[in-house]
């Protein structure tokens, strides 16, 4: 699997650098959030762990350091911390808010046994002699080799600790989500799946060593960095997939919002005055653009405010009510015909400045209170019969005398 040109491991490294790179700016906005700041180190660890076992960087690190076999330490460092931070990500991504303090001392017990291990790791390569430089078979011929055994055991050990803690923690909370949320969540459980098979693979090899056989040796250096790299793949997109889904479906929903306040800010377009003037070039965010439309909207339900009529809203309430309406429904159609005629009226008044500004009683609109209500409004303007009524209704008395 680990050709001699690396391509099988620079390339699936290259995928996870750029999704590593997408979130960074979104942790230089939010340098405290620490779900992101645990996102963002996975994807660097699996990133680091993908390009570092390449062969061609295992030779040119045994090349600058001048220790034969000096990446083995290395990599083994890698997919030791690359284990850690899954564990401290699926800590921080399971917890809530009342579990804050929880999660922080299990994270930093995490990363101190992480880090301990990482030291023993070194400390045992640096006690042991490796003078062979073995780009893939090391793990079977060092298996009997001082200290050099024991550091292939460690890392073997705590990679399949790992792999148990996080299968089991993965599969007990995808019980309880769904969604993007629950698929991610298998694929991360099918990935440790494949890391326990991977340790499988070698730990029969180094056996089969340890009692004089290397016909088993195809299984550590073939096999097992195949299931390696496949399993790291899968639990990178475990961990992606939900963040991204959720972002995605955020943008979804902002757009659509979006898009359905346009009839309420096509109706008020004449009376708002822009309280805020954002920018709305092509490469606008959605975000920007929505803040935009319903600063808008609200400035030209002030505009008008003087011209709403409280029998009119009353009366259309009262219809959609009896018509079956939920209260939520027919108060939207209600705000949005007093609204319609208040427009009207206050097109009137901008034609006939003289005349005076009506000071009844206005009455208060509910549904602009809320993003849904807004959208429930504007939506009323475009499909309610009754709205549609009490803008002709008003349309005569705009032009009368």
């Amino acid at each position: 699997m680990n050709d001699s040109n690396g391509l099988a491991f620079y390339i699936p490294g290259v995928l996870l650098l750029v999704a590593a790179g997408l979130k960074f700016p979104a942790l230089c906005r939010n340098p405290r959030d620490e779900l992101l700041r645990s996102v963002c180190i996975l994807l660097t660890l699996a990133t680091a762990v993908f390009g570092f076992t390449a062969i061609p960087t295992l030779i040119a690190v045994n090349r600058i350091t001048g220790v034969p076999n000096a990446a083995a330490p290395v990599v083994f460092s890698l997919l030791t911390a690359f284990s850690g931070a899954n564990i401290v990500l699926i800590f921080r991504w399971s917890s809530g808010p009342e579990d804050a303090e929880r999660t922080r001392r299990r994270s930093r017990l995490c990363n101190v046994v992480t880090l301990a291990v990482i030291a023993a790791i070194n400390v045992l390569f640096a006690l042991g002699d490796a003078p062979v430089e073995r780009l893939r078979d090391l793990d079977t011929y060092y298996a009997s080799t001082p200290y050099i055994r024991e550091m292939i055991l460690l890392y073997l050990a705590a990679h399949t600790t790992a792999a148990v803690t996080m299968t089991l923690l993965c599969q007990r909370w995808a019980r309880a989500v769904h969604g993007a949320l629950r698929s991610g969540l298998g694929l991360i459980a099918v990935g440790y799946v494949l890391n326990l098979l991977y340790d499988i693979a070698k730990f029969s090899a180094i056996g089969a060593r340890w009692a004089g056989s290397d016909d088993w040796d195809v299984l550590s250096s073939e096999i097992a960095p195949a299931l390696a790299s496949v399993s790291a793949l899968l639990i990178a997109t475990g961990f992606v997939l939900p963040l991204v889904s959720e972002h995605v479906t955020g943008l979804w929903r902002m757009w659509r919002r979006y898009r359905l306040l346009r009839p309420l800010s096509q109706e008020l377009k004449a009376a708002t005055r822009h309280s805020i003037d954002l920018a709305t070039g092509p490469w606008t965010s959605i975000e920007i653009r929505l803040t935009q439309r319903e600063s808008d909207i609200h400035d030209g339900i002030l505009t008008v405010s003087p011209y709403l009529h409280a029998g009119i809203r009353e009366k259309a309430l009262r219809e959609e009510l009896e018509a079956g309406r939920s209260a939520d429904e027919a108060a939207a159609v209600a705000d949005a015909a007093a609204l319609a005629s208040a427009v009207v009226l206050w097109g009137r008044a901008q034609s006939a400045p003289e005349e005076p500004v009506p000071r009844g009683p206005s009455p208060v609109l509910t549904s602009p209170n809320s993003p849904l209500g807004l959208v429930r409004m504007s939506q009323a303007l475009t499909k309610s019969a009754t709205v549609r009524s009490c803008r002709r209704t008003a349309v005569p008395e705009s032009s009368a005398p």
